[in-house]
């Protein structure tokens, strides 16, 4: 596999002294690259040594496994929590030190301003001992202030970072667990479950370790503050407690709530991101099947119900924060109120040092510490979640009970070298023979009897499987490259010709799900990396199912009997003509061996296949056709013997194999399409992405509205704090002046007339912040619930080459990450921003009309801070930016190996995929440490700035001492020390929201993405059209793009009603472009018509729904068998049943559990890929339309299944025109015409004996390339239905 990336530049922070790292010194370089131009991959630093995923990850599951063992001792589930603590607690707890001196510190400085404000209150020009003690003090301040700053941001980091290891180690061991999925609990497990566990569930841990250290930090607060309180104001602080204590219980209460619909939000969020993994995966049949809807529906109901939960849980975060903006308020009315009712004088000192002590706990206690129990409650939440997936049955171990659809019984077989052992399932529909493959690999257990396997094998599975990367990678699969045993393979595997004619050779990058490839070369290559492992046994699941006859020629001699031939090989075929070959053959019916032995040795004994096939070579003897041609089953021409010699002599060597014309037929192939690199946005954020984001959710009247309610909100909290302070000021200046002059007495304002404005205001500071909170986060929730869907219909209605270019993990990632950030973080983000904005204004204007001189530092730092900001955001952003796209490819990877988890298994390349996973891990963590840090860089610039602001306060109070009064003292310096967190959390939060709105901007890229024509237009076609099936074009040409290449050219064809078309042509010449033009999937030029309406006008819906497809890869969606073959419910149960009952699926369905309800594994993984193609038969059924095209959609199957399909077809589509798409010619020989392409142009049209009687034609060519006596038989079928001369519906013919 290719390497992640490049070497990464040394991390400076292994190497940065002790104030570079205090400072972040080390980060400055990166900075001023941000600075000046994008950054981009190649800028971030090498992970620290001590965050590489693979040690984190092996640390823990050293942890867990000693749990495991113990656990089972105790006959108890292994519990994941102790292992997390036991694995990170040391460290963490030193962390804890820190918190604690953290709090001391903000303890202590409101008795140091106590003590400044004391000094004015008692003011003395002459008394220089207290003057001294004041400048000790205000240097005691400022030491707190500074030590603070640089305290709190080595804390967060250290934390934060010790949250990101959890979730990688955590990471690790989930995709490790991914590995080893037994078959039973992979059925269980679904892609999108383990994408949610990857995407949000480990996030809890970056959330709850910042917090984790206020559950014992917060209760010790409280408790020294009542202490110091009581010493202040007496029994009065008590009241104030008394709220306090009565928030905490409370915010308690929401935690267990929140974490409730958390648990339940988690699981719609599975079932949502499931569905939109299938959609994206299906969506070719979704669009040509014209089911948009239905799957609409489906995801907004899961969407709604989501949307639900997480409206409940952002009110409850609304209330959390409204209380703990309002508890300030709250406490200290009470608590000044009781002070004032039991008698006692306010002084400048008691209020400002009360208050100040009130806000260092209220911080601690209503918002730390509840934010700590709701983390802790969504993390246990998280951690159940991905102790069920660790504790999945693994591989090897799967249960003996595990119910599968097939058993073997008393079957013995030994393969030893160099032997071709051929496994022939007959008439089985499910699929015994890919059972027995998967035994020997280990993947489904064996109740009884031995199975000894000596030496390493190798497999190709029957759907071919490639992973991102490029077509080299694929071959090689971590192998060494040796040029000469590489060449052979490509020769052998008949992917020469097609390397050459793509655009960067096998250096060509294939997409997720090999999205670039054609099938044919999918399974070509899945085959070569079977063969390039030197491996002593090779398991080969059909893979000749997937090409045309000549090709599979090819693959037969010159690999499997040709670079093969000194090996033991299995071979699973439906294809009787190869039989002749093998040195042993295992016929299997129904999971029991009905027969074992050498080719002649099975004709000798008379066994059903030898029937079948001495009826065979006797028809290709006969000259005259016999008296019941038209009962003929079709498979008997289909699977016709023939001798290794007469093949032999057709291909002599892999050179010549693909074809004269092969070379401009590829090169006008269907394009090969590169996945296109994931776009990231430059530059700022516009202000016309806030308004997108806003408006998506609420009108501007509602706008309007939110914005009155805010500042509603702000303005009698300031007016209070200010008439407070005004109070107080003339209360302390009476209070000094009044003592001064000697006359104790204390002026009587009129009381109770300042208490009853006082609470008025706050009690409307209290109902405005609630209901402010409630409306905005009502509104954040709608903008992403409009966005989601906005996205969701862009992405159903964008045209289906977006989803060759794009891998299924960017996409996911989308509706996963990106949409999880707008539902929870982004609304939490942006109200905290808005309050504190509003705050900050607030203090400033409050602050300003008491001491207006306060205004001249605070303008150089608000223009100092702005710059910073600007400074700061242009990397940030990008960091952001990376992080996300650098989180996609876990994803895909995560995606690709659960799809490729066999083979995987099989060629032992699991520590090399958890490598692989390791690195993009690592290179995720190199983003995800830049964002830490460089928000770190950002805090603590912002916390220095303030405290020195808070420091040239302190000194120019003590200065400008003569001229101030202790209420001003108080007034100025309690504003400035709440400012200092304040303003930089603020700025920091704005950086945040813009940080987040790179999300916005990612959704909002995917609403705006280019979209196909209208799904109806005004122009419907009647009811009951097409009547007759008519389908003509009229020079057409197509490409899948506006800039491609031309597929079809100047196509003129004309499919009268009711005929049999078949359509034939090498690889790539255009087969299946003719069916996407005729869908319009792009939308084609020229002009095609069914019934004289010309399709381009009509709706797509219109057009899709009236034409019936049988595609080539069989897609079953999860839900019940109901909503798959009629998601519409436009069908009763009886016809649901009789569709069933054509296509011989009856039994099978009436022995599920829930009949037509039960719901389907994802991807419908518990129904063999015969069963898949007969459901989808079965809907085509349903549909009754006049045009029916089938799109090579018996490559898979077995003969048996073949030929019912071909029965059916013949049956129920008597009336309908069908056009069928093939690789075996036998599959369209008596079709009453055939279509030749070459290279998108029409090469021949007509009958089948007329196009055989032209030497010089490509369909001629193609008979005689199959070998003497399949082209002999090919002919004869073909003499005789010409002979026969009725049109094939009403001969019955084998179509």
């Amino acid at each position: 596999m290719e390497k992640v990336r490049e070497e990464a530049k040394p991390n400076p922070a292994a190497t940065a002294g002790l104030l570079s790292n205090i400072f972040f010194w080390w980060l400055n370089p990166l900075f001023r690259t941000g600075y000046k131009r994008r950054l981009e991959e190649a800028d971030m630093y090498e992970v620290l040594a001590e965050d590489r995923s693979e040690r984190l990850g092996q640390d823990l599951k050293r942890y867990w496994d000693v749990e495991v063992q113990k656990a089972t001792k105790e006959m108890r589930p292994p519990r994941l929590g102790r292992v997390i603590i036991r694995c990170y607690w040391k460290p963490y707890a030193v962390l804890g030190f820190f918190t604690l001196v953290e709090e001391v510190i903000k303890v202590v400085q409101p008795v140091i301003l106590g003590k400044m404000i004391e000094y004015f209150e008692n003011y003395d020009p002459n008394d220089k001992t207290a003057l001294h003690e004041t400048i000790g003090y205000a240097v005691g301040l400022s030491v707190c202030v500074i030590g603070l700053a640089v305290l709190h941001h080595l804390y967060f980091y250290h934390v934060q970072r010790t949250g990101m290891k959890i979730r990688v180690a955590m990471c690790h061991m989930i995709y490790e667990k991914a590995l080893l999925l037994s078959s039973s609990s992979l059925g269980k497990t679904t892609t999108g479950q383990i994408v949610n566990l990857l995407s949000n569930d480990v996030n809890r841990f970056d959330d709850v370790t910042i917090f984790l250290h206020f559950l014992w930090v917060g209760p010790l607060q409280a408790a020294t503050v009542v202490g110091l309180l009581w010493l202040e104001i007496g029994p009065s602080c008590l009241a104030g407690m008394v709220v306090l204590m009565f928030l905490m219980p409370v915010q308690t209460m929401f935690g267990r709530l929140f974490s409730k619909f958390r648990s339940k939000m988690a699981v719609l969020t599975d079932s949502r991101i499931r569905t939109m993994n299938e959609v994206v995966s299906g969506i070719r049949i979704i669009k040509m099947y014209a089911w948009e809807k239905p799957f609409a529906a489906l995801v907004s109901d899961v969407r709604r119900k989501e949307i639900s939960k997480i409206m409940k849980s952002s009110y409850l975060r609304g209330l959390n924060m409204a209380s703990f903006f309002c508890a300030s308020k709250i406490i200290v009315f009470i608590t000044f109120t009781l002070y004032v009712l039991l008698g006692n004088t306010i002084s400048a000192s008691r209020v400002f040092v009360t208050v100040s002590l009130y806000s260092a706990v209220r911080l601690t206690v209503t918002l730390f510490f509840p934010n700590a129990i709701e983390k802790l409650f969504e993390s246990r939440v998280s951690i159940r979640r991905i102790q069920v997936a660790l504790c999945q049955r693994s591989s090897g171990k799967a249960s003996p009970e595990r119910s599968v659809l097939f058993t073997f019984q008393s079957l013995s077989v030994s393969v030893r070298a160099p032997r071709l052992t051929h496994v022939l399932p007959l008439w089985a529909r499910i699929h015994p023979q890919s059972s027995l493959l998967s035994s020997i690999l280990g993947e489904l257990p064996h109740e009884k009897g031995a199975l000894k396997v000596r030496g390493q094998l190798t497999y190709a599975a029957q759907q071919p499987w490639v992973f991102p990367g490029t077509i080299r990678s694929n071959i090689l699969f971590g192998k060494e490259l040796e040029p000469q045993k590489y060449e052979r393979v490509i020769r052998a595997c008949a992917l020469k010709r097609d390397l050459e004619l793509l655009p960067d050779g096998d250096l060509t990058a294939i997409g997720d799900r090999g999205a670039t490839l054609s099938g044919g070369q999918k399974a070509r290559v899945n085959l070569a990396r079977a063969v390039y492992q030197d491996a002593d046994i090779y398991l080969l699941d059909d893979p000749l199912s997937a090409v045309d006859a000549e090709v599979g020629r090819h693959l037969f001699e010159q690999c499997i009997c040709g670079l093969l031939k000194n090996k033991p090989r299995i071979l699973v075929t439906h294809q009787l003509q190869y039989l002749k070959a093998a040195n042993q053959i295992v016929v299997l019916k129904e999971g029991h061996m009905v027969a074992k032995g050498t080719y002649t040795e099975l004709r000798q004994s008379g066994l059903d296949f030898t029937s079948l096939l001495e009826e065979e070579e006797q028809q290709q003897q006969q000259q005259l056709p016999p008296a019941d041609i038209s009962t003929r089953s079709r498979t008997m021409s289909q699977n016709s013997t023939v001798s290794k010699a007469s093949s032999a002599q057709s291909v002599e060597d892999g050179d010549h194999l693909p074809v004269g014309t092969l070379q401009g037929c590829l090169r006008t192939a269907e394009p090969t399409q590169t996945a296109a690199e994931e776009s990231r946005a430059e530059g700022n954020i516009g202000f016309g992405l806030y308004v997108t984001y806003l408006r998506a959710g609420a009108n501007a009247a509602v706008l309007l509205v939110v914005l009155l309610i805010n500042i509603l909100a702000q303005v009698p909290g300031k007016r209070d704090a200010g008439g407070a302070d005004e109070q107080e000021k003339l209360n302390d200046a009476d209070v000094a002046n009044v003592t001064r002059s000697g006359r104790n007495l204390t002026r009587e304002l009129d009381r109770d007339f300042y208490l009853g404005v006082y609470g008025g205001l706050t009690a409307a500071t209290v109902i405005f912040g609630f209901v402010r909170n409630m409306v905005l986060f009502n509104v954040l929730v709608k903008c992403a619930q409009a966005l989601h869907d906005r996205m969701f219909d862009a992405i159903l209605r964008t045209p289906v080459r977006f989803f060759d270019i794009n891998p299924i993990g960017r996409v996911l990632n989308r509706f996963s990450k990106d949409i999880g950030q707008l539902d929870s973080n982004l609304p939490w983000t942006f109200v905290d921003f808005i309050q504190l904005f509003l705050q900050v204004v607030g203090v400033i204007a409050v602050s300003a009309s008491v001491i207006p001189w306060i205004l001249i530092p605070v303008v150089p730092l608000l223009l100092f801070f702005l710059y910073l900001r600007r400074y700061f955001l242009q990397t940030s952003r990008d960091v952001k930016r990376l992080e996300s796209t650098t989180r996609s490819p876990v994803f895909s990877h995560l995606s690709s190996s659960l799809q490729g988890l066999w083979t995987i298994r099989a060629f032992g390349a699991e520590e090399r995929f958890q490598k692989a996973f390791d690195a993009h891990q690592d290179l995720h963590s190199e983003a995800w440490f830049l964002f830490l840090t460089t928000s770190r860089w950002f805090a603590v610039r912002l916390d220095g700035i303030c405290s020195i602001f808070v420091t040239i306060t302190t000194f120019g109070c003590l200065l400008l001492r003569d001229q101030l009064d202790a209420g001003s003292v108080g007034l100025a310096l309690t504003y400035s020390v709440t400012l200092m967190g304040m303003f930089q959390w603020g700025v920091r939060q704005s950086a945040e929201v813009e940080n987040m709105m790179t999300s916005v901007e990612r959704v909002a890229e995917y609403t705006e993405l280019e979209s196909e024509a209208p799904w109806e237009t005004d122009k419907r076609p009647p009811p009951d059209w097409p009547r007759k099936g008519l389908v003509t074009f009229d020079g057409v040409n197509f490409s899948y793009s506006v800039d491609g290449p031309v597929v079809l050219r100047d196509l003129k064809a004309t499919f009268r009603p009711k005929e049999k078309v078949g359509v034939v042509g090498r690889t790539g010449a255009g087969k299946s472009s003719l069916v996407s033009a005729l869908f319009r999937l792009a939308e084609p030029r020229g002009k095609i018509y069914i019934d004289g309406i010309l399709t381009s006008e009509i709706g797509l819906h219109d057009l899709r729904r009236s034409v019936s497809i049988i595609p080539q890869d069989p897609v079953l969606f999860a839900g019940s068998m109901r909503k798959n073959l009629d998601p519409f419910s436009q069908h009763t149960d009886e016809e649901l049943w009789n569709a069933l009952q054509e296509v011989q699926l009856k039994t099978a369905v009436e022995e599920l559990p829930g009949k037509l309800e039960t719901v389907l594994a994802e991807s419908g993984s518990n129904f063999s890929v015969g069963q898949r193609q007969l459901v989808c038969l079965a809907r085509a059924i349903l549909r009754r339309n006049r045009i029916l095209v089938i799109d090579e959609a018996t490559a898979n199957v077995d003969p048996r299944t073949d030929e019912l399909i071909q029965r059916t077809i013949r049956d129920k589509f008597r009336d309908c025109t069908v056009l069928t798409i093939a690789h075996r010619l036998n599959t369209i020989i008596d079709s009453d015409r055939i279509l030749v392409l070459d290279a998108g142009r029409i090469d021949g049209y007509d009958e089948p004996y007329a196009l055989l009687r032209d030497p010089g034609g490509l369909f001629y060519k193609m008979v005689q390339q199959t070998g003497k006596q399949e082209a002999a038989a090919l002919l004869q079928t073909a003499k005789e239905v010409s002979v026969i001369g009725e049109p094939a519906t009403e001969r019955g013919a084998d179509l």
